[in-house]
C-alpha cells in the first residue's frame, strides 16, 4: 500500500495547508511544522501522536496537511528553491525518498546520535544516501493475499493462486504494473528483488506473472472495484490491502487476509528533514519519539499503521499486531520500479493486452 494509496484511502484530495503558529513575546516556545496525509490520517495524529510528543517534550506541533508523496516532491521542490519550505518534517514514500535523494539539495541528513530510538527500527528503514541518512522509517502497511475463507482454505503459498483447479476466473489482481504483483512473482518463483537486475529477468517475470491470467476475473484498478467483488463473492481472493481487508472482515464479510510462506509486500514512509528546515533538533526529537515502541503500539491502535519494530518491543496483543502486520515480508523492489519504469511498464501492459 503506497503512501499516495494511503493518501486516496483517507483523504481524497490534499492540499497543503501552512497556517503560521503565534509566537508569544515572552518566550520562544518551541515548535515543528509536520507534514502527514490529510483527513482520518492526520486527524489521528492530531488527537493522539502530537499532543503526546509536546506533553513529552514541551515542543508545539503544527499539522501540514501534504498530498501524495510524488505531488509533494514537486512542492517542496519549488519551495526550497524560493527558500520557503512548508514544513520541517514530511512523510516521504521509499520511491519518492530515492527520487529526493537522486535530486540532492531538497533533504538534510539526520544526526542519528540524536535519535537513539532508531535502533530499535530494522537498519532497512533507515534510509543511508552518501550523505548520510535522509529518512527514519515513521509507519508501514502491507498489501496481503485475502481468500474468501467460505470457499477456500487458505493457501500456504502464493503459487496456488496459478492452480486453476481450484481458483479459475475467480481471482482480483491489481492491474498497475507496480502494485507490487510482480514482487510476490519474485519472491515467491525466482530470486527476489535481484531478479529485476536485468531486462531478462522482468520479462520473465511477466511472463510468469501472465500464466495467472485464466485465473483472474478482475485486474481491479480502484479499491471500490476489488472491495464489492469481495463482498459481492464474484471473486473467492486475490491481492488486497491488509487493513481494508481486516476491517471488511469485522463487518461480516467473506473476506480474510492471509501471511503465506513467502510474505506479503510491505511499503512504508519515512519521516524526512527538509534541508532549509532551522528544526533539525526539534525534528530529531520527534522522529526519536516516533521511533520509540510506545508511540509505534500507539500508531497501530490509532491509525491503523503496522509498526517498525519487532512486536516483542510492543505491547499490542496478538490480535492488535495481527490487524496490521505479519511476518514475513517482501520488499519491493523500488530502485529498479525507478530505474526500469518504462520498461517494466510497457512489458507488463502488453502482458495484459495480450491474449
Amino acid at each position: 500500500m503506497k503512501l499516495n494509496r494511503r493518501s486516496v484511502l483517507k483523504t481524497g484530495v490534499a492540499s497543503v495547508a501552512a497556517a503560521g503558529l503565534a509566537t508569544p513575546l515572552i518566550a520562544q516556545a518551541r515548535s515543528l511544522k509536520i507534514g502527514s496525509y490529510g483527513g482520518y490520517f492526520e486527524n489521528s495524529f492530531k488527537e493522539h501522536v502530537y499532543p503526546a510528543f509536546t506533553e513529552a517534550t514541551g515542543i508545539e506541533v503544527e499539522s501540514v496537511t501534504q498530498p501524495n508523496s510524488t505531488d509533494w516532491l514537486v512542492t517542496m521542490q519549488q519551495a526550497t528553491a524560493a527558500g520557503n519550505v512548508p514544513a520541517d518534517l514530511s512523510l516521504y514514500a521509499r520511491d519518492t525518498l530515492i527520487k529526493a535523494s537522486r535530486i540532492g539539495g531538497l533533504l538534510a541528513p539526520l544526526d542519528l546520535a540524536k535519535i537513539p530510538a532508531a535502533s530499535n527500527l530494522d537498519s532497512y528503514f533507515v534510509y543511508e544516501a552518501s550523505e548520510g541518512a535522509l529518512g527514519v522509517g515513521a509507519m508501514s502497511w502491507f498489501t496481503a493475499m485475502v481468500i474468501n475463507p467460505n470457499e477456500v482454505e487458505a493457501p500456504e503459498s502464493w503459487a496456488e493462486f496459478w492452480d486453476s483447479s481450484v481458483y479459475e476466473a475467480s481471482l482480483g489482481l491489481s492491474r498497475n504494473y507496480n502494485s507490487q504483483f510482480l514482487d510476490i512473482v519474485a519472491a515467491t518463483f525466482f530470486e527476489g528483488e535481484a531478479t529485476f537486475a536485468t531486462d531478462d529477468g522482468i520479462v520473465a517475470l511477466v511472463e510468469k506473472a501472465a500464466e495467472i491470467k485464466p485465473n483472474v476475473a478482475l485486474w481491479w484498478s480502484a479499491e471500490s472495484q476489488m472491495e464489492q467483488s469481495m463482498k459481492n463473492g464474484d471473486i473467492i481472493g486475490g491481492q488486497y490491502y491488509l487493513d481494508v481487508s481486516n476491517l471488511m472482515a469485522l463487518d461480516g464479510f467473506p473476506i480474510q487476509a492471509v501471511f503465506p510462506k513467502e510474505g506479503n509486500p510491505q511499503d512504508y514512509g519515512s519521516w524526512c528533514l527538509s534541508s532549509i528546515s532551522e528544526k533539525a533538533d526539534e525534528a530529531a526529537e520527534f522522529i526519536n519519539f516516533s521511533s520509540d515502541p510506545a508511540t509505534q503500539a500507539l500508531m497501530s491502535r490509532m491509525i491503523g499503521t503496522a509498526p517498525l519494530v519487532d512486536k516483542s518491543m510492543t505491547d499490542l496483543t496478538d490480535d492488535e499486531f495481527a490487524f496490521v502486520s505479519g511476518t514475513p515480508s517482501i520488499k519491493p523492489a523500488y530502485e529498479a520500479y525507478l530505474d526500469k519504469e518504462t520498461f517494466i511498464k510497457e512489458t507488463w501492459d502488453k502482458m495484459l493486452a495480450g491474449a
